[in-house]
């Protein structure tokens, strides 16, 4: 499977709803705010500052949405980052504002999906899937440490006896509910959100991949077949951003990610897969994830690459794995199987920082991006505008740069992930 400069052959590409494409970079342009990437990230950040009044151009290679933002699993989750790893480094103040910042990420994309009447297919409630008695202890530890923080949407353990009433499987042990978190469209409300960037007066560039960053009082971002001089910059390329900027380069592990979708089951079938139409997934460092499509497919992911190496055949990688969850679907056509990459940060922190002061960045989200990255779109907005609150607070969080680049982060990667896996079985 090879990337095109299209959107890659996946259900969420068969099914958007605008397919209006935006131009090519010709000649010398001038804005507030120039962002490259036009994922979850970039528009984000456009919209937030569009809305402030600020004249801002996205720069994609490609498409809107073509990375990760417009593939992943479209399964919207509460939570930023971990709070505890926050709050040891930084200390209280800063874990309640990390654990704050968890709940806000998911109300950002809600309101977004409501403001602008984006049609994105958004279903709430999540489950969380136990296959071993730790990973209910878990859940069990889970629920009362959000009680304590107020935690504002209802979650309920869903003991073994009841299992069955969420989902066809008798893979698993229990699980838990979260009403708060929930499953759409991904790349529909990508899409969306650049619209309603464009609406506000933003400009987007496709199919126009940024060839040097010239930094300086004025940046000037520059590509094949034109250039932007602008005030400040914002790098939103995360996994795909590659050397644009070399003092990116090697910070962030791309590793690729696979899904499948079958053909649309009938009612009955849907019904008895997953009665309540939640998204899953299980608590493996490898896991899988499932749920319903708006018409009725199955989209079943959980492949995680860290080797560097593309499956030759996804759906005979996956295909097992998902007649392990639900043997039922024995019979059903695969009809969609796509992957793409995914950037990993080594803390499993995002990464937020400056660049000769008048160039920010964020990425490294870790596989967790769907509701993240619309908080990092705001948060970038902000230090744009002069408020750096939270900015800061994660700009302070530091990474290690991984030796000899991808090269070697990948098999370390590999090895690494190997090791959990066999924590897991034994």
């Amino acid at each position: 499977m090879q990337d095109s400069n299209e959107h890659t052959a996946s259900y969420y590409a068969a099914t958007r709803n605008d397919t209006a494409d935006y131009p090519a970079l010709l000649g010398a342009h001038r804005c507030d705010v120039a962002i490259v990437g036009a994922g979850f990230t970039g528009v984000s950040t456009a919209l937030y500052l569009a809305e402030r009044g600020y004249d801002v151009a996205i720069l994609e290679s490609y498409r809107v949405g073509w990375g990760a933002s417009g593939r992943n699993g479209g399964q919207l989750i509460d939570g930023f980052v971990d709070v505890g790893k926050i709050g040891k480094r930084f200390g209280l103040a800063a874990a309640d504002m990390a654990y704050r910042m968890g709940l806000e990420c998911r109300e950002i994309v809600v309101n977004r999906i409501e403001q602008y009447a984006i049609d994105c297919d958004l279903k709430m409630r999540f489950l969380d899937l136990a296959l071993r008695p730790a990973d209910m202890r878990q859940f069990e530890e889970e629920i009362a440490s959000k009680r304590r923080m107020n935690y504002p949407h209802d979650m309920r353990l869903v003991q073994a006896a009841e299992i069955s009433e969420y989902i066809g499987s008798d893979r698993y042990i229990g699980g838990l509910v979260n009403a708060g978190n929930g499953h759409l469209h991904p790349l529909n409300l990508c899409i969306g959100e650049a619209r309603a960037a464009v609406n506000l007066g933003a400009k987007i560039f496709e199919q126009s991949r940024v060839t040097r960053i010239r930094h300086g009082q004025k940046p000037v971002v520059e590509t094949a077949d034109g250039s932007i001089n602008a005030d400040k910059v914002v790098l939103a390329g995360n996994a795909y951003l590659g050397r644009t900027e070399p003092k990116l380069y090697g910070t962030i592990i791309p590793a690729g990610s696979y899904i499948i979708a079958t053909e649309p089951l009938t009612d009955s079938m849907a019904e008895a897969v997953l009665p309540q139409d939640m998204a899953c997934c299980d608590q493996r460092s490898a896991l899988d994830y499932f749920r319903l499509s708006a018409d009725r497919r199955l989209l079943f992911g959980g492949l995680c690459n860290y080797s560097g190496r593309v499956p030759s055949d996804i759906t005979a990688s996956l295909r097992p794995k998902m007649l392990k969850v639900f043997p039922q679907l024995g019979g059903a056509r695969i009809d969609y199987e796509w992957g793409g990459n995914i950037a990993i940060s080594l803390n499993r922190v995002p990464q937020f920082g400056r660049i000769e002061g008048n160039t920010y960045y964020a990425q490294g989200y870790s596989g967790h991006g769907v509701a993240p990255t619309h908080l990092a779109g705001k948060m970038l907005a902000d230090v744009v505008c002069g408020d750096s609150e939270q900015f800061d607070v994660f700009s302070r969080v530091r990474h290690m740069r991984v030796p000899g680049g991808k090269w070697f982060a990948n098999p370390a990667m590999a090895l690494g992930m190997l090791y959990y896996r066999l924590k897991e079985i034994l």
